[in-house]
């Protein structure tokens, strides 16, 4: 699946009943579940002992990729944010609708990628180290450039800050637009300078 190396793959199927019964699941996150989510199944499993090439990294033994088939496209995110935090695996989830592919993986948030044919899709495993490998990942599913200086998860809170204050300049100048008193509108216009030079 997604173009990674044969030694890697894997099946083996991952019952909901069974995530439901580990992780005692009240009776509304099991409909809501199980409403988005058809199927799970382990396809992949990036490690040292599959991939010899590939040093086992230090916080990170083994990347396992999840195939997620969906009942909607316009599934619950947090379904994805849940199984991420219930299973204690570094996971890559690829969600499949139809003949459709979305990437999706947690690191210290929920990070989607867009959704593509699935047959054009592949995935490159980038680094000498698992945890080089994971970090890769992260960058390409999120489209993340890590500025010269920060952390990966200091890039991923700076971009999340830099995307707020957008929106906040998008609406204020939205109401700016629509304000008929002089005195509010420089009141605005002087917010949006504050704003525009923090971003």
């Amino acid at each position: 699946m997604l173009g990674l190396p044969k030694s890697t793959e894997i099946a083996q199927q991952l019952p909901k009943k069974a995530i439901f019964q580990k992780f005692e699941l009240k009776p509304a996150q099991r409909d809501h579940f199980d409403a988005d989510i058809s199927r799970l199944t382990l396809v992949n499993a990036i490690s040292q002992n599959k991939l010899p090439a590939l040093q086992k990294g230090e916080t990170i033994e083994t990347i396992y990729v999840v195939d997620v088939a969906l009942k909607r496209p316009n599934y619950d995110p947090k379904n994805i944010q849940m199984l991420s935090k219930l299973i204690p695996q570094k996971m890559l989830f690829a969600l499949h609708y139809e003949d459709e592919i979305q990437l999706a993986i947690y690191h210290t948030k929920l990070i989607c990628g867009s959704w593509v044919p699935a047959n054009a899709y592949e995935l490159e495993l980038v680094g000498t180290t698992t945890d080089l490998v994971w970090e890769n990942l992260v960058k390409t599913i999120g489209g993340i450039e890590v500025e010269e200086g920060n952390t990966l998860c200091e890039q991923i809170v700076l971009d999340e800050e830099r995307e707020k204050l957008r929106k906040q300049i998008d609406a204020l100048e939205a109401k700016s637009r629509q304000e008929k008193q002089p005195r509010r509108k420089l009141e605005m216009f002087e917010e949006l300078q504050k704003l525009k030079n923090k971003l």
